[in-house]
């Protein structure tokens, strides 16, 4: 499943390789609470058809009625883009659903060119980095390779906007575990690897979709070169799987690396990549186990469930609340349960 930035640009692409007119916007600015974040996308079609979004529903509304022939009214201007800003009084803000003192402001394509489109949607499918930048004075597009991710930035008269890669999800073990957290994670915009070398495990796989390796994990993740967009989770409860596996993902720039397990199965596994691997406490710190959050999970269902929010909060940079962590939530019950 595509990320929704780059579903939002592929489906732009094919409407305008098909001649169909269309506008891309582009939320550029946000004053106080915003639906939607500075950079997210949403293309709109001749014929009223949307892809994205950029607030909870009436600004998308709103361009419809403006910019297309849907409702018999609007019509798609030729030109340079052009900016507007809805929420600027309290009345707007209540009429497009904007929370109180909420503002945004959205930058408009109209009609962009279908080469750049497919070029810059072939790239982002290779996994690139790519830096779009947009001259607002003509609409003219500029792409180039980026070293790193970055904000949006847009000064008026050029927006730059860094797009890609996407996020990928490297799953070492096949299990029910796998397959739940695979799907939750496909919904998530990820792409989703699985590799498993126990063909027992492989036999009951059942996603066609998600790649099934079959080489010893450490070899996969050298393979895999994790980046900053990639997290990596081992699901065996196999030292012999896991523990090589994880210490090439701790050297790698990969965002989320964990593994599966109980309070003394991740203390254990500590001590031995210690002791065995010269571990550094500075290294261990970057492994995250036992992974999830705190939420009851029995369940590989529900386990699921609490390490994909795990997941999803590190990359959204969130910090958890001490009691979502498992060991921390878990050592505090047995603590309450001691006589007093």
């Amino acid at each position: 499943m595509d990320t929704i930035d780059t579903l939002v640009l592929r489906t732009l692409r094919d409407w305008r390789a098909a001649g169909r007119r269309a506008v891309l916007a582009t939320v550029v600015r946000t004053w106080g609470s915003s639906p939607r974040p500075v950079g997210a996308m949403m293309a709109l079609c001749e014929d009223g058809a949307v892809v994205g979004s950029v607030s909870g529903g009436c600004i998308e509304d709103d361009l419809i009625a403006r910019y297309t022939q849907a409702y018999g009214r609007g019509a798609i201007p030729a030109g340079p883009p052009e900016r507007v800003r809805y929420g600027v009084s309290a009345d707007e803000a209540h009429r497009f659903g904007l929370p109180c003192g909420g503002t945004l402001e959205l930058l408009l394509e109209f009609d962009p060119d279908a080469r750049s489109l497919d070029m810059l949607v072939d790239r982002l499918d290779g996994g690139e980095l790519v830096l779009r930048e947009v001259d607002c004075a003509d609409g003219a597009v500029q792409l180039r390779a980026a070293d790193a991710p970055d904000a949006l930035r847009f000064d008026g008269a050029r927006l730059t906007n860094t797009l890609g890669p996407g996020y990928r999800m490297l799953l070492i073990g096949a299990g029910a575990l796998a397959q739940y957290l695979a799907t939750m994670a496909i919904f998530n915009g990820f792409r989703v690897t699985v590799c498993d070398p126990r063909i027992e495990h492989r036999a009951t796989w059942s996603m066609p979709d998600v790649p099934l390796l079959t080489d010893m994990p450490d070899d996969v993740v050298k393979d895999f070169r994790p980046d900053t967009h990639t997290c990596i989770l081992a699901l065996t409860h196999d030292p012999k799987l896991d523990d090589l596996a994880l210490l090439e993902a701790l050297e790698s720039p990969a965002f989320y690396v964990g593994a599966i397990g109980s309070r003394r199965n991740s203390a254990a596994r500590r001590a031995r990549f210690m002791q065995h691997f010269d571990a550094s406490e500075a290294t261990l710190a970057r492994l995250r186990g036992p992974i999830g959050l705190y939420i009851g999970s029995k369940t590989p269902a529900e386990i699921a469930v609490s390490i994909m929010a795990e997941v999803l909060a590190t990359k959204n940079g969130v910090a958890l609340a001490p009691e979502m962590d498992i060991t921390a939530a878990k050592t505090q019950q047995e603590l309450s349960t001691l006589p007093q």
